[in-house]
């Protein structure tokens, strides 16, 4: 029996999900803090709108799997951009338990890529095959 499918349906649907939370949150309390960050960093404050794609519209299409790669890109992406902007000055520190101080944002971004890397699966929307699943 062959489980890599269903291994890449976990991952997906395991990032998707957490990565959803933090776009619903911000759904809910607006993007400020982060047009704010982004002004602040020299960029047009109008680039803060990005993180609805990255943190919304991307996880959406990660967990149906359609344009899965792409999707997954997005949300390495965005998670670099959290880096920079919010724990930069933690890249390097270990955490109150031991760990690294970014494990968490570290384990979406290599999940992100992972899914970029391998694609959906036969367990999605669009299926194994095509370019961007």
């Amino acid at each position: 029996m062959n489980t890599t499918d269903a291994g890449k349906l976990i991952l997906r649907v395991v990032l998707a999900i957490l990565i959803l939370f933090h776009g619903v949150s911000k759904i809910m309390g607006g993007v400020g803090p982060i047009t704010g960050m982004v002004a602040k960093a020299g960029l047009p404050s109008a680039f803060g709108y990005l993180v609805y794609i990255g943190e919304v519209v991307a996880p959406l299409l990660v967990l149906a799997g359609v344009w899965t790669r792409a999707a997954a890109l997005v949300i390495a992406i965005n998670m670099l951009v959290a880096i920079g902007l919010v724990h930069m000055g933690q890249l390097f520190e270990v955490g109150k338990q031991g760990g690294w101080a970014l494990e968490l944002q570290g384990m979406y971004l290599a999940s992100a890529i992972t899914i970029a890397l391998l694609g959906a699966g036969r367990y999605s929307l669009g299926g194994s095959g095509g370019k961007w699943n």
